[in-house]
């Protein structure tokens, strides 16, 4: 996988492997800045494509292969 920029996730499509309740597309919504603009940035807000349900997820969650694939497959 390529390394992840999370300052380049926005909009970003994504598949989990192990899809719940149907929801298996997802689509990075919303990047969270942390409090000072100094500090990294470490969660994102993904969206079920299917059902609109939204959850906020650490970034870095996105790397794991097990868990996760890049675009919608």
């Amino acid at each position: 996988m390529n390394p992840l920029n999370p300052k380049k996730l926005l909009l970003t499509k994504w598949t989990a492997v192990k899809p719940v309740a149907k929801q298996k597309h997802f689509l990075v919504s919303r990047v969270i800045q942390p409090e000072l603009p100094t500090d990294p940035i470490e969660q994102v807000e993904i969206e079920a494509v299917f059902s609109k349900a939204v959850q906020v997820i650490a970034w870095r969650d996105l790397q794991n292969e097990a868990v996760w694939r890049q675009g919608w497959v």
